[in-house]
Formats: structure tokens, C-alpha cells, sequence
């Protein structure tokens, strides 16, 4: 019998030797996105600090820039580690990447793995508007308008009132 690895339902995989399933299912990842930190003035289901205080962007998930995050086994996966939401971490691609199966990783060591670049709240808007097509402000209950309400193309639905981005007049 083979000992490759077979994938489930869910996408995830297990050697037939061990049975552990290796990614972490929908559930966990959504406990785990939870449980991470909120960053003051964004959407929380849009925007999350990781275990070292990175900013991060829910739809950016697997990719490689400084905005990107992975769902991280706190123990590593090679060195016992379950695929459990108390087992799991967001943390910036790059972050993981230098954490690999490393063990026991303070919030120090992470943060020195961490991209350099810090990202201004206008700058954030800007990548939000990008990404997700507006900019939704929690608290107040406003968004910002889409290009498409801009220009006039379309009329929004959600009863959300459009506001303007908080900055002065001045071109992005």
C-alpha cells in the first residue's frame, strides 16, 4: 500500500501512515482569524494583526508580500503539532517562512523576521479599496463610495451610507 498522501473533502491532506490531517480545516482557520488581534479603525473581518503584530489582509492569504499571512502551527506540524484552532496562528508570509518548524518562537524573534514596511492608514484605504472594491469603516457604519458610485455607474444598496475617504481634498 502506498503511504502517499490522500486529500479530503476539505482540502486537506493526511499521510495514510499517520492519519493527521496536515492544513487546517474551514473551521479552525475561521476560530484562528478570530482570535487574532483587531487592528483599531479597520473592518475585522477584513483586517487582523498576526502573532507578531503585523498587519494583515483576510483576502491576501498564501501569497508573498508584506500584507499577506499563512494559518501557522504554533508546534510545528513536523514536530507534533495538530491542525487545531488552538494550534494555529496567522502570521505574515514572510514571518512563516523564517519561522519554519522552529518551536517556542517569542513575539520578539517573529517581529524580526517581520517585512519592514509599515503601510499608512491612507495607504491601507487605498489597498482595501483595491481589493475589496470600498472601504468599510466600523463604529460609524459608513463605506467609502466604489469607483462605479463615483463615476455615477452604479447606486449602491447597502445601507451602509457612502462617505467620503477621511483626508483632505488633496489627489491620491
Amino acid at each position: 500500500m502506498s503511504s502517499s498522501p490522500h486529500r479530503s473533502r476539505d482540502g486537506s491532506s493526511s499521510s495514510s501512515g499517520e492519519g493527521r490531517p496536515r492544513f487546517f480545516d474551514h473551521n479552525a482557520k475561521k476560530i484562528c482569524w478570530a482570535n487574532a488581534e483587531t487592528v483599531p479603525g479597520r473592518h475585522p473581518e477584513r483586517w487582523r494583526k498576526d502573532a507578531a503584530g503585523n498587519v494583515v489582509c483576510k483576502r491576501l492569504c498564501n501569497c508573498h508580500g508584506c500584507l499577506c499571512f499563512q494559518y501557522d502551527h504554533i508546534v510545528p506540524f513536523s514536530k507534533g503539532g495538530e491542525s487545531t484552532a488552538d494550534n494555529c496562528q496567522i502570521l505574515q508570509a514572510r514571518v512563516n517562512s523564517f519561522k519554519s518548524d522552529k518551536q517556542e518562537v517569542d513575539k520578539t524573534q517573529l517581529k524580526g523576521y517581520s517585512c519592514d514596511l509599515k503601510f499608512t492608514d491612507k495607504e491601507l484605504d487605498i489597498i482595501e479599496m483595491a481589493v475589496y472594491g470600498d472601504v468599510i469603516r466600523p463604529g460609524n457604519q459608513c463605506r467609502c463610495r466604489t469607483v462605479a458610485e463615483m463615476l455615477g455607474e452604479y447606486k449602491s444598496k447597502d445601507r451602509a451610507a457612502a462617505c467620503k475617504l477621511p483626508y483632505g481634498e488633496e489627489k491620491l
